[in-house]
């Protein structure tokens, strides 16, 4: 599938061709009438997920047990039922344990790292590997539920085990402090991809946030070129979820490896610059990435609500322009309301 990267770099692809072989022994088993019940549609998706994972591309909660909690974890467990339990009961933003991964059929959680853009030029690093740490301890205090891997056969293992497959994500190139060690270093403490951008500019790559500072019209920089292929070489994943379209159509003509989109939406049913236009979808079929739909009402009804339904439509727009194999889920809990 890749020339370079190694197996972390198709940790998101592997179900594809996992789904693709078995069909090789018989149909994918969702073939469901359209006049099916909604209780007959219920049970086609449940048999589906016990038989191929689930892999959702982004979850917040660890910026939310730094914000609520300090990343202090004496009285805090993910195993726990959070629905019961302060300051989690009462939050709009808490959507996130293992027993509601379990219930949802969660196969592997990609665990966002995010540190602000505030911190950009000043201890990003720092508090990028916090933040890190607090997601290692999260994972390592249930090991009955869940447990770190670091390539797509690790969430074979874990989905054959029963258990959710933890993984990492860096959002937010600005972490990087614009240095490849520091890239390579976080690939070495388990890191699998990394946003390029948040809301903000790094000196290398634009974002889409209208009017960020310092203003960058210039995509991605010849030393951004260079961080790809380094981020290639060694598998780490690009995620291009808040770059610029600028951004993204760089990347994509640079990366010589497939990309993925962690938590974004399409442009054709929200006209937002945080989302993806009908070309960039297209050229996803030559690269081979995926596009993770999110939830994020912003995103998918440019509204303050939005049901299954904007969902589903945004996730038909990705399969139209882009083709079924490259859809995935993003969903961005505890980072939405």
């Amino acid at each position: 599938m890749l020339s370079v990267g190694g197996e972390a770099a198709v940790v998101v692809m592997w179900v594809l061709t996992a789904a693709r072989a078995r069909c090789e022994a018989s149909p994918l088993p969702v073939r469901v009438s359209p006049q099916a019940t909604h209780q007959e549609r219920l049970q086609a998706a449940h048999h589906l997920l016990a038989h191929s994972p689930l892999i959702d591309g982004h979850n917040d909660l660890a910026w939310n047990v730094r914000k609520f909690l300090h990343n202090k974890l004496h009285f805090f467990n993910l195993s726990s039922d959070l629905t019961q339990e302060k300051p989690w009961m009462n939050s709009p933003f808490s959507h996130t344990d293992l027993p509601r991964l379990k219930q949802g059929q969660v196969a592997a959680q990609f665990w966002s790292v995010y540190v602000p853009c505030e911190a950009q030029y000043l201890n990003t690093v720092q508090l990028l590997l916090e933040q890190i740490d607090v997601v290692k301890r999260l994972i390592s205090a249930s090991p009955g539920d869940t447990t770190l891997v670091h390539s797509s056969a690790g969430i074979i293992e874990e989905f054959e085990r029963g258990r959710v497959a933890s993984l990492m994500g860096v959002e937010g190139g600005h972490g990087l402090a614009s240095s490849m060690g520091v890239m390579r270093a976080l690939y070495d403490l388990g890191v699998r991809y990394v946003t390029l951008t948040h809301k903000c500019h790094t000196p290398w790559a634009e974002c889409s946030e209208p009017g960020s500072h310092p203003p960058n019209t210039r995509g991605l920089t010849p030393y951004g070129k260079e961080m790809i292929w380094e981020m290639n070489r060694v598998g780490m994943l690009v995620d291009l979820s808040h770059a610029s379209s600028k951004t993204a159509r760089d990347v994509l003509s640079t990366s010589r490896a497939p990309v993925i989109f962690s938590h974004s939406a399409t442009r054709a049913l929200c006209h937002i610059d945080r989302n993806l236009p009908d070309d960039i979808l297209s050229s996803l079929a030559l690269n081979g990435g995926l596009v993770m739909v999110s939830f994020y009402t912003d995103f998918i009804s440019c509204s303050e609500t939005a049901t299954i339904q904007d969902v589903v439509g945004h996730i038909n727009q990705v399969r139209t322009m882009a083709g079924v194999d490259h859809v995935g889920i993003g969903a961005g809990f505890d980072g939405i309301n």
